[in-house]
């Protein structure tokens, strides 16, 4: 019966209002860094970045692979936590679209770099990205 459902999911919220506090703050904390950090890093991407349709070796995989291999273990598990506290905001407060995307940006999976070039040549998205790369006084990305 539906009645049930409620009476107990209200139940559950009345008995947990310190943890679903917790997560509204941790949700606006995510939001915000997320609002700073965006010009930063769309600054940091190189401007011939999207030139290549293959994407091109890391020196750092080259030069310091000890150190890649951590780097990449980490971006994985952190990209991974991102997109499970992304599903779990559908649900719960926060924007769990935004964690979901961002978490997926930084997971290594097949056909990353030829969806992140799709999506960054998309003409409105790259007149956004260089406006925001404008911001911090970087140049425009090239595209070919």
């Amino acid at each position: 019966d539906y009645r049930t459902l409620v009476n107990e999911f209200l139940v559950w919220i009345t008995g947990n209002q310190a943890l679903l506090i917790t997560i509204g703050i941790a949700s606006a904390i995510v939001f915000v860094a997320s609002l700073v950090s965006l010009p930063w890093l769309v600054a940091i991407i190189p401007d011939d970045y999207f030139m290549s349709k293959e994407r091109q070796t890391s020196r750092w995989k080259d030069n310091f692979p000890i150190l890649w291999l951590f780097a990449f273990i980490g971006k994985n598990i952190v990209g991974y936590l991102m997109l499970f506290a992304g599903i779990l905001m559908l649900f719960l407060p926060g924007q769990g679209l935004i964690t979901m995307f961002a978490g997926l940006l930084m997971m290594d999976y097949p056909g990353k770099y030829s969806l992140e070039r799709k999506i960054a040549l998309t003409p409105s998205i790259l007149l956004k990205l260089n406006w925001l790369r404008s911001t911090v006084n970087r140049p425009p990305l090239k595209t070919e």
